[in-house]
C-alpha cells in the first residue's frame, strides 16, 4: 500500500499573502529579513531551494545591500546557507536533525517551566496561557490543525516570554524556527495529538499553583512522547529530507 506524501497535505503560503510588520520605523533589512524568514517557514521556499542575491533584491524591491545583511542573519540561524556564487540555498533537515533539535529544546523549555513558576505568577498573567489551552482544545474538537498548531506556537510564546530570560527565549525560538516547516509535515502524519493537548493542560496547572517540579517533570514527560511519535513517524515515512 503506497503511502500519502506528506509534502502534498501542506498549505503552501505565497509571499504575497503573508503580511509581516513593515512599519516605517522598521530598517529595510529588517524588512528584508522576516519577508525572507516568513518564506522559508511557509515553505514558499522549501528545502533545496536556491536563488541569487539579485533576484531576491528584484522579488522584494529592495537593493542588494539589506538583501545580504537579512541572509547573513539567516544563516547565522541554520535556515539557509550561502554558496558562492550561487546566492542561498535553504537548508533541508534530516530525521536526526529533527531529533537533536527535540534534545535541545527538551532541555530549554524545561527550564523555562521552571522559571516561571519560580516567578509565582498571579492568574491575572496566566490568562492569555489559559487561553491558548482552550483555543487548542476547541481546534481539535473541530479537527482543525492548523488552527492547534497556531494555539500551540502561541502557548510556547507565552511560556517563553513569561519566563524572563531573553536569552532563552531567543534561543528556543530559534531552534524552533528551524524545525518549523518539519513540524507542520510531521503534524499531519502523526495521531491526533490529543495527548499532547492534556500535557499541555497539565503542565498548565502545575504552573498555576506554583508547583515548578511537577511541572517540569510532566513538560519533560512530553518532550519525550514527542519525540518517541516523532521517531515512529520518521521511521515509518522514511522521510529523506523534511
Amino acid at each position: 500500500m503506497l503511502l500519502p506524501s506528506p509534502i502534498a497535505t501542506i498549505k503552501i503560503i505565497k509571499m504575497s499573502e503573508i503580511q509581516p510588520e513593515l512599519e516605517g520605523s522598521l530598517s529595510r533589512v529588517e524588512q528584508a529579513y522576516r519577508k525572507l524568514r516568513a518564506s522559508i517557514l511557509s515553505n514558499e521556499f522549501p528545502p533545496g531551494f536556491q536563488a541569487l542575491e539579485p533576484e531576491i533584491a528584484k522579488k522584494l524591491g529592495v537593493s542588494r545591500t539589506p538583501v545580504r545583511e537579512a541572509l547573513i542573519r539567516l544563516e547565522a540561524e541554520q535556515l539557509i546557507e550561502l554558496i558562492p556564487r550561487r546566492g542561498m540555498r535553504v537548508l533541508p533537515l534530516v530525521p536526526g536533525d529533527m531529533l537533536e533539535i527535540n534534545q535541545v529544546l527538551t532541555g530549554l523549555e524545561c527550564m523555562a517551566v521552571e522559571l516561571l513558576c519560580n516567578q509565582k505568577p498571579s492568574s491575572d498573567m496566566l490568562i492569555p496561557m489559559a487561553d491558548a489551552v482552550k483555543e487548542m482544545a476547541a481546534a481539535l474538537e473541530c479537527d482543525n490543525l492548523d488552527t492547534w498548531a497556531v494555539a500551540e506556537d502561541k502557548f510556547h510564546g507565552l511560556l517563553l516570554s513569561l519566563a524572563g530570560n531573553r536569552r532563552l527565549e531567543l534561543m528556543v525560538r530559534t531552534v524552533r524556527a528551524q524545525c518549523a516547516r518539519a513540524r507542520m509535515i510531521t503534524l499531519k502524519l502523526r495521531p491526533k495529538p490529543t495527548d499532547t493537548c492534556a500535557a499541555y493542560r497539565e503542565v498548565f496547572e502545575h504552573i498555576s499553583v506554583w508547583d515548578w517540579q511537577q511541572a517540569k517533570e510532566r513538560y519533560y514527560q512530553h518532550c519525550i512522547d514527542t519525540s518517541r511519535v516523532l521517531s515512529e513517524v520518521l521511521q515509518r515515512y522514511q522521510l529523506p529530507h523534511l
